[in-house]
């Protein structure tokens, strides 16, 4: 019973052991087969490096504001009797907007009118006595005091008068309406904005090593995104000498034409100062570079080796890069002029992977991009 159970357990670890050995000579035989598979291509997107005319520049962030700009508030208090604008109007400089009530002022006005009159005639009949010698001189003196006061009342009435009035202190656009007819204001009360367009300026702040770089009379340009991205040229008007002690900035005043009134006070805009005449650098779109902590890289495309004419490959070489513009960003060292470069399907690619390169959806780059309409 004892050996045949020895025997049953040998033949048993037999059978186990060549069905495992089996299994184990398999898995070797596969892994070999899938390591020699031929690695399939991956298809990408390429593109070339390019030498393009790049000017230096110097960029900064800004915001538009008015060259003439008033937020018109009641000077005195009162009813108001009379609108003559609306909102968003264009005026010229003197237009009537609003009065308030003033028969009150304009009574005073009258009276003080009567009393002037009344002074002046007084004055000329003493004069007649004076020059004939009836009076004393003192006493034409007062007369013509008298008279003189009368007048610079009227004078102090009209102007009281005339605070009644708004009228636009230069051209230029309104804004919101704030006030209703029959509606009684104080003083200091907020009629409507006015704000002078065309031209328009715009401020900003530049680092205080960029001072000797900047001056009047330099073109600027500015994006602004609020306008779909839209572009604008000016040029500068003045530069602050003075150094915030606080940020070590200075300040910077542009002016822009802005016939269409498009651009408002308030708005930022991207701003770009051109330094100089343009040089020469090497580009790539930002699609090309693989951003990486331990350093960035592109996919150079070679001929694979040992394989034929129209068989391609990939190999990495880190970059060093510089200024971005646009869809561009300047490589500084790492590739050279002429090199085909991977630009789309980075993630799938490492040194020496097969690709195929389809270009057909390939977007273009572009200096100047604008923003997907929509």
């Amino acid at each position: 019973m004892t050996k045949r159970m020895v025997v049953m357990l040998a033949i048993s670890g037999v059978v186990f052991g060549g069905v495992f050995g089996m299994k184990w000579f398999g898995n070797q035989m596969m892994n070999e087969f899938i390591d020699n598979m031929p690695t399939p291509p991956v298809t990408i997107s390429s593109t070339t490096v390019t030498p393009q005319q790049w000017a230096a520049r110097l960029n900064a962030v800004g915001s538009l504001v008015a060259v003439k700009g008033a937020d018109l508030t009641a000077e005195v208090d009162g009813t108001i009797t009379k609108i003559s604008f609306e909102s968003g109007q264009s005026v010229e400089a003197g237009t009537e907007l609003l009065s308030l009530e003033s028969v009150a002022e304009r009574g005073e006005l009258a009276r003080l009118e009567a009393q002037a009159k009344l002074a002046e005639i007084e004055q000329r009949r003493r004069e007649k006595l004076y020059k004939r010698g009836t009076i004393s001189k003192s006493e034409y003196d007062t007369a013509l005091a008298e008279t003189n006061v009368a007048k610079a009342a009227v004078e102090a009435q009209r102007g009281r008068l005339n605070l009644k009035t708004l009228r636009a202190p230069f051209a230029g656009e309104l804004g919101i309406r704030r006030v209703a007819l029959g509606q009684y204001l104080r003083a200091g009360d907020k009629i409507v904005t006015l704000q002078s367009l065309d031209p328009i300026e715009l401020d900003f702040s530049l680092p205080e090593k960029q001072l000797g770089k900047v001056n009047p009379g330099r073109t600027i340009e500015i994006v602004v995104d609020a306008l779909g991205g839209r572009q604008f040229s000016g040029e500068i008007i003045a530069v602050e000498p003075k150094i915030d002690a606080q940020t070590r900035n200075f300040d910077v005043r542009a002016r822009f034409a802005n016939p269409e009134k498009v651009l408002k006070p308030g708005l930022f805009a991207k701003v770009t100062v051109n330094l100089g005449e343009p040089t020469q650098v090497l580009v790539l779109p930002k699609t090309a570079i693989q951003y990486s902590s331990y350093g960035d890289s592109v996919f150079v495309i070679r001929q694979q080796e040992g394989g034929d004419a129209e068989a391609l490959d990939v190999i990495q070489r880190f970059v060093t890069l510089g200024e971005a513009r646009g869809d561009f960003i300047e490589v500084i060292s790492g590739v050279k002029e002429g090199d085909e470069v991977a630009s789309t399907g980075l993630l799938k690619l490492r040194s020496s992977q097969p690709v195929t390169i389809d270009n057909t959806l390939r977007p273009e780059p572009s200096l100047t991009p604008a923003p997907p309409q929509g």
